[in-house]
């Protein structure tokens, strides 16, 4: 399915993650899997965007779990 526009691709991040990070036992499992699914999401969808735009954004987004993951304390 096509992804166009930026919020559309952070939905579906939180959205795959969910439905495949049962299971995920640290932190890091669950960020890779969020890598993961940010770069088949890229892939599958990095034409639809102006040159980069998509993969700066799903960086930032990346970014922003990450730091989450590093100052809160999550279930896993």
């Amino acid at each position: 399915m096509t992804i166009r526009t930026l919020p559309e691709a952070s939905a579906r991040l939180e959205e795959a993650v969910k439905a495949s990070s049962g299971d995920r036992h640290s932190a890091q499992d669950l960020y890779d899997c969020y890598e993961m699914v940010a770069i088949q999401i890229l892939d599958s969808n990095f034409e639809n965007f102006p040159e980069g735009e998509l993969e700066l954004y799903l960086r930032g987004y990346l970014a922003a779990i990450e730091y989450q993951f590093l100052t809160e304390n999550i279930p896993y």
